[in-house]
């Protein structure tokens, strides 16, 4: 029986005794009893309160208006509505009462004080029970209402401003500003005709946030509109710079501008070039946030001068123009060299390349490292003879990222140097992380939830024992913890995924997931299964871990994310190989294109 039903029939049953033995008589439809030799109680039929809306009235009121309210009921019919009204915060008091779909009601908003008031309807079905809308807020203006509209929130030129004003009588309107904050206010214009408003020449005041409003006035009534608060006027353009990108240049080179804007900010900046002693300039980017540069394919135009200059435009509209850096010769003809990349994670003996040509010839190439960073550039090889290749023994520099570049010496003596191939890390380490994969498990797509997976590789077989005592690979039951960015420092969208066994870590790191899942400062918790299994990866034997995620424990329901993104793995060092060796702390990106994780 259903536990509401056997409540009911257990009330019932007091109230029939109670009756019998003279006790208090309860009003209402909600049992119906008989006494007798045998004593007989049954529920009634409807036990459902109904359901009822009031339609929302307009923002702001005057006059006569018809308020309107829906109402239903599954099991009974409704016997009436009504609609009441309270000021704000105040007493509700009924306006009228329907019998009769469509349920409605005539207020004559006169009768009450201009401002803000509360409505909401009240529905009652034949049964006796009762329910109550939500309750809806309007504004009545039967006096005058002054609302000034609000223009952008950053402002140049002359911008229009309108003001309405509702209710009966000549107006006068006079609209103000004030330095945002304070209460020292300054004509505008004044306006006495409708429809009220004028054009305001911000070049008239100085670059800041502001205040506005507008004043109404009639005879000896004065109505002000609320405040459109903090807009900012800003009538002077950045200020721009194009940085010098060298000369000659030659394959791919980054184009660099700076720009500022002290009041409403750099909205975007475009980096334009022209052939040398022309004003035919063509974009080569635009682009919205620091650093200002992109990359310019100097092969896809002509050898020869070539002159460069930025655009910068702020939030405002305002726009200035770079002095032009000119005679930069682009140069293809001559010698082109770059580095392979050999990988972002070295270790023992790697092979360094380089492609290198030139119409002068190829006497030699260099192939050189430097920490990262640094300048200090040291010789890991010279070859002569194309392909350009050498042997590099990682295990004779510390670990860490090292900058790998070529250098060219062509027949005519002239050294070209690659682009630098920067941050590849040297971890010699026995033990490392190779990816991290996160999949879906059938839940729905981008959202973290039952069935979602986390797979972790790495380099080689790990102590089990040394992730979580006593573990032999498995199932065993864990809780994967979610925490907001921001708790860490990592950022909105930099929330972190880790492992737990009881209270204690388990010893697997941590993955920035790179996207926002868990709500502001928010941490939620899953049930989960942990497995570990030996894989082959290049002919060398690898642990894997697998969590399965299981039901959400504790937390806010996670956020469901649309946008790709690659997730960062960065290893516990409390992890060890089998001889005891810890596992290197380097991070590791998740494999493959970018995906929408889970």
């Amino acid at each position: 029986m259903p536990r509401r039903l056997t409540a009911a029939l257990v009330g019932a049953v007091a109230l029939a005794t109670a009756l019998v033995v003279g006790g208090p008589q309860l009003a209402g439809a909600t049992f119906v009893s008989a006494t007798t030799a045998t004593a007989t109680v049954r529920a009634a039929s409807d036990w459902t309160p109904p359901t009822v809306v009031l339609t929302a009235p307009p923002a702001v009121v005057q006059g006569t208006v018809t308020l309107t309210a829906t109402a239903a009921d599954a099991d009974s019919a409704i016997a009436s509505v009504a609609v009441q009204h309270a000021g704000s915060g105040g007493t509700w008091t009924t306006l009228c009462t329907s019998t009769t779909a469509p349920y409605t009601c005539a207020w004559d908003s006169r009768t009450v004080a201009d401002g803000s008031h509360e409505l909401r309807a009240v529905a009652t079905d034949t049964a006796g029970i009762s329910a109550t809308s939500a309750t809806l807020t309007t504004r009545v203006a039967n006096t005058a209402t002054v609302v000034l509209a609000e223009p952008t929130d950053v402002l140049r030129g002359t911008v229009p401003l309108a003001v309405t004003v509702t209710g009966a009588g000549a107006w006068s309107v006079r609209i103000e500003h004030a330095t945002a904050g304070s209460t020292t206010w300054k004509p505008i214009c004044t306006d006495a005709t409708a429809p009220y408003g004028c054009d305001w020449s911000t070049t008239g005041v100085a670059d800041g946030d502001y205040d506005l409003r507008a004043v109404a006035t009639a005879g000896t009534v004065t109505r002000t509109s609320s405040l459109v608060e903090d807009v900012t006027v800003d009538n002077t353009a950045p200020a721009v710079t194009m940085q010098n990108p060298g000369s000659p240049l030659r394959g791919t080179v980054l184009l660099t501008a700076t720009a500022s804007d002290a009041t409403s900010g750099v909205a975007a900046v475009t980096i334009q070039v022209a052939a040398g002693g022309t004003t035919v300039y063509r974009d080569v980017c635009t682009v919205t946030e620091e650093p200002y540069g992109c990359a310019f394919d100097t092969t896809k135009v002509a050898d020869g001068s070539w002159s460069f200059r930025a655009l910068a435009t702020d939030e405002a509209g305002n726009a200035s123009t770079s002095a032009v850096v000119a005679g930069r010769t682009v140069d293809n003809t001559v010698s082109s060299v770059s580095v392979t990349d050999p990988g972002s994670n070295l270790r023992g003996t790697v092979t360094v390349a380089a492609n290198a040509s030139s119409t002068a010839g190829v006497t030699s190439v260099r192939l050189q490292q430097a920490a990262t960073g640094t300048t200090g550039w040291v010789d890991i090889c010279a070859d002569t003879t194309a392909p350009y290749s050498c042997t590099w023994d990682t295990t004779g520099v510390a670990d860490g990222g090292y900058d790998l570049r070529a250098v060219l010496v062509d027949g005519a003596g002239k050294s070209t140097s690659s682009t630098v191939v920067t941050n590849r890390r040297v971890d010699n380490s026995p033990l490392r992380a190779l990816g991290v994969q996160t999949a879906n498990g059938g839940g729905t797509p981008g959202r973290l939830d039952a069935g979602d997976t986390v797979t972790f590789t790495y380099s080689g077989q790990v102590d089990l024992a040394s992730i979580t005592p006593s573990w032999n690979g498995a199932a065993l039951p864990v809780t994967v913890r979610v925490r907001d960015g921001l708790l860490l420092g990592t950022g909105s969208n930099g929330d972190v995924l880790d492992v737990l066994r009881g209270s204690a870590a388990v010893r697997l790191g941590s993955v920035n997931l790179k996207q926002n899942y868990v709500g502001f400062l928010k941490t939620v918790q899953f049930a989960a299964t942990m497995t570990a299994t030996t894989t082959t990866v290049e002919g060398m034997p690898v642990t894997t871990v697998t969590l399965v995620v299981g039901a959400q424990t504790s937390g806010n329901t996670p956020r469901q994310v649309t946008t790709a993104s690659t997730t960062v793995w960065t290893p516990s060092a409390g992890a060890t190989d089998l001889a005891g060796r810890p596992t290197s702390t380097a991070a590791v990106a998740e494999p493959g294109v970018l995906d929408r994780e889970f």
